[in-house]
C-alpha cells in the first residue's frame, strides 16, 4: 500500500454543472484548470460533450490553452460510449477518455455481454486507432445497486478482453458505506491485480460517505479517484478533493497532489464557492465545512485544544463549564489578558462557576472581570 500511485481526477467543472443547474463559463474553467494545475491535480474531467456543442467547444480550448500555458494537467471529457461521441474529442487532440455505459439484469436477459458491449467496443477500437497512447476509462455501473454477478461478469470482459485502461467504480446513488465499498472494491480489483487496468472510484455524499467512500476504495486498491473541490456535484455531491488527498497521503499513498498548499487550496475552494454562490444563491463553503470551515479552528473543551491540525488562521477559544486549564491558559495568551500561572486553577474554577451562573459561555469582559476580582490583573 505505502507509496502506491494514485491519479487524481478532479471533477468540478463536469459534477460542478450537475449541481443545482450550476454553469462554468469558458473563463470559469479555465480558471479552475490553472487552481487544478497549481495543486498537482493528474485529469481535469472539463465538459460533458454529448450535452451540446459549447460543451465540446469549451473541451477544444481548454486543451489548447494546457498546450500553450505548458501544463502537465490532461483535459479529459465525459461522454457515452459512442463513435459519435468521441470523434470530434480525437480530433481536438485528446488523449484522455472517459465512458460511460451500462448493463442491467433485462439487458442480459435478451443478450449475451458481447453484444451489449458492441457499441463501447467499436469505440475503443476508434479511439485506439486514431489516438496514440490513449488513456481510455470506463465507467459501467451504479456498484451499490448492480448485482455481484453482472458486476464480475462486466468487469472481467472490460479487463481481459476490451482491455481498457481504467475502470470506473461508482456510487452514483450514494447509498453505501465506507466498509462495504471496500468489499466491493476489493473484490473486483482482484481481477486487475496482475493486468494493465486500474480501478478508478467516484462517490456521491447522499449518506454523507462519499468522501470516505473513496478513502477506503483507494485502501481497497483503486489506482485513480473522482473527486472535486468542496466536493462538489449532482445532489449532495461526491467526495472531497482536500480531504481525499490529506487522507490518502497521510497513509503514505503517493499523490502528486499538494495538500501541504492549504493557502492555495483555501483560494480554490474560495473560488468555487464565490461561483456557487453568485449562481444558485447557496454557499458551499460554510462555518461547519470540514478543514475549510471557521469551525474547525473553534475550541470549548481543553481536551481538543492541543493543535491547529494545520490551519493557517488563529484559533478561537470559547470558555464555559466544559474548560480546563490547557484552554484557559491559551485563551488568556490569545487575549494578552494577564494572570499569574500559579494561580490558574482558581481561575479556571471561577470561570466555570460564572458559565453556569450565566447558563453561556463567558465573553473576554466577563473574563477580564474575573481578573480584576482576583486581583490578577494590573
Amino acid at each position: 500500500m505505502r507509496g502506491r500511485r494514485v491519479i487524481v481526477i478532479d471533477q468540478t467543472i463536469r459534477e460542478g454543472m450537475q449541481y443545482r443547474g450550476l454553469m462554468f463559463s469558458l473563463g470559469e474553467r479555465l480558471k479552475i484548470l490553472e487552481f487544478q494545475e497549481s495543486l498537482g491535480v493528474d485529469i481535469s474531467q472539463s465538459a460533458y460533450p454529448p450535452a451540446h456543442e459549447s460543451e465540446a467547444f469549451k473541451i477544444r480550448q481548454m486543451r489548447q490553452e494546457t498546450e500553450i500555458r505548458g501544463y502537465n494537467i490532461h483535459v479529459a471529457p465525459l461522454s457515452r460510449a459512442l463513435v459519435a461521441d468521441v470523434k470530434q474529442m480525437v480530433e481536438y487532440g485528446l488523449i484522455d477518455f472517459h465512458l460511460h455505459t451500462s448493463v442491467t439484469a433485462d439487458m442480459l436477459k435478451r443478450q449475451r455481454l458481447e453484444q451489449i458491449f458492441t457499441s463501447l467496443e467499436e469505440t475503443i477500437l476508434f479511439i485506439r486507432a486514431n489516438v496514440k497512447g490513449a488513456s481510455i476509462e470506463v465507467s459501467m455501473l451504479d456498484i451499490g445497486k448492480t448485482d455481484m454477478g453482472i458486476l464480475e461478469k462486466s468487469a472481467k470482459y472490460l479487463i481481459d478482453t476490451l482491455k481498457i485502461d481504467i475502470l470506473s467504480l461508482p456510487d452514483t446513488s450514494g447509498v453505501m458505506c465506507p466498509n462495504q465499498f471496500f468489499d466491493r472494491v476489493k473484490y473486483i480489483f482482484e481481477f486487475t491485480k496482475d493486468k494493465k487496468t486500474l480501478i478508478s472510484v467516484h462517490c456521491h455524499n447522499d449518506l454523507g460517505m462519499a468522501t470516505g467512500n473513496t478513502i477506503m476504495g483507494v485502501i481497497a486498491g483503486a489506482g485513480a479517484m473522482g473527486v472535486g473541490a468542496l466536493g462538489i456535484g449532482e445532489r449532495n455531491g461526491i467526495g472531497d478533493l482536500f480531504i481525499t488527498g490529506k487522507c490518502l497521503k497521510d497513509q503514505g499513498f503517493n499523490l502528486n497532489l499538494e495538500t501541504e498548499n492549504i493557502d492555495l487550496f483555501r483560494e480554490y475552494y474560495e473560488y468555487v464557492d464565490e461561483l456557487c454562490f453568485k449562481k444558485t444563491g447557496i454557499n458551499l463553503l460554510n462555518y461547519n465545512t470540514p478543514f475549510f470551515g471557521e469551525g474547525i479552528k473553534t475550541h470549548v473543551a481543553g481536551t481538543h485544544a492541543l493543535g491547529k491540525f494545520g490551519v493557517s488562521s488563529k484559533e478561537e477559544y470559547f470558555l464555559n463549564v466544559l474548560c480546563g486549564k490547557n484552554l484557559v491558559e491559551k485563551y488568556l495568551n490569545s487575549n494578552n489578558i494577564k494572570y499569574q500561572k500559579n494561580d490558574l486553577k482558581k481561575i479556571v474554577a471561577k470561570i466555570k462557576d460564572k458559565s453556569v451562573e450565566m447558563k453561556c459561555c463567558l465573553t473576554i469582559q466577563d473574563v477580564e472581570k474575573i481578573l480584576e476580582n482576583l486581583k490578577y490583573r494590573s
